[in-house]
């Protein structure tokens, strides 16, 4: 069989996991393990599902890093709890979440599911290093619609896009991405500039939304031939023309912002599917009380290719 990748975006699941699992189950300790559980019926959900040979588990070793604040400031501001001048700043995370965070380590570990980070970096950019670098399908696995500009066909890389659900999930190929949003994947990172995104922090091209972003993409090809249609005061209305010359400063640097890192070193390590120490999950299983979630999860793993 064919090797495939997937890469878990592990923040995004486990946000889902922790807002869509009741809190009722705790570990001996009282913490709730809600998160955890569901991150690991999600991974067997997934691997049952999709078939992969290797599976990362990509991690926010810096989810709000300084060089992409200091070219938007508000750069995810609304989700900052304490600004750190030293180190990443801390993120709000409710705190029934927060000390669930090193149980998912220690269940992804002794699964065998590597946990991978990079200094300044968020998971997406180590996302976007490990699917560019990859050279077998690579499947990527996200809440994230910024991430749909990984997705390629030529390369078979898709993203399983859990926006909707785990019981819903989108399978993003070109096709799919086109029939969405009327672009390539491969100008998604420029829709978004154009589009903005409030989640994210990003203002946008004030006045141009996303059936606007499109079609100036469609006609001009990306942000650069955008521009110098604006620029040229050609293939726009006048209205949209002043627009777009009105947000210069903001063009120059948000796509640097929102294009993922595509050429991190993030060094060896065996992200091969095997089956489990069973002893060493049983411990692990009883010290958090993950019960059938972890016996779910290591069944999946253990039957993958």
């Amino acid at each position: 069989m064919t090797d495939r990748l997937m890469l878990l975006d592990t923040a995004s699941l486990y946000f889902r996991a922790f807002h869509g699992v009741p809190d009722t189950v705790s570990a001996p300790d009282g913490r709730p393990v809600n998160a955890a559980r569901g991150l690991l019926d999600m991974i067997a959900k997934l691997v049952t599902t999709y078939r992969p040979t290797h599976v990362v588990a990509c991690w926010d070793d810096d989810w709000r890093p300084h060089w992409r604040v200091a070219l938007i400031p508000s750069y995810k501001t609304h989700r900052v709890a304490e600004v750190v001048d030293a180190g990443p700043d801390i993120e709000v995370v409710p705190d029934p979440l927060e000390i669930q965070l090193p149980v998912i380590r220690e269940e992804l570990e002794v699964l065998g599911i590597p946990i991978v980070g990079a200094a300044a970096h968020e998971a997406d950019d180590v996302i976007g290093s490990l699917a560019t670098q990859a050279t077998a399908p690579v499947d990527v696995v996200t809440g994230d619609r910024d991430l749909f500009q990984l997705v390629d066909d030529a390369r078979d890389a898709r993203v399983i896009y859990t926006g909707r659900g785990m019981s819903n999930l989108e399978v993003l190929t070109d096709a799919a991405v086109v029939a969405k949003y009327g672009i390539l994947p491969s100008q998604y990172a420029d829709f978004a500039v154009l589009r903005g995104d409030p989640s994210d922090g990003l203002p946008g091209v004030a006045g141009v939304g996303e059936k606007t972003a499109a079609t100036l993409l469609a006609a001009h090809g990306d942000l650069d031939g955008i521009v110098a249609a604006a620029a040229a005061g050609v293939g726009m209305t006048a209205g949209v023309r002043a627009k777009v010359l009105a947000a210069l400063d903001y063009l120059d640097v948000a796509p640097t912002v929102v294009r993922v890192v595509r050429d991190l070193d993030l060094g060896a390590f065996d992200a091969r599917l095997h089956a489990p120490d069973p002893v060493a999950v049983d411990a692990v299983s009883a010290r958090w009380n993950l019960g059938s979630s972890m016996t779910r999860a290591v069944a999946a793993l253990t039957a993958a290719p």
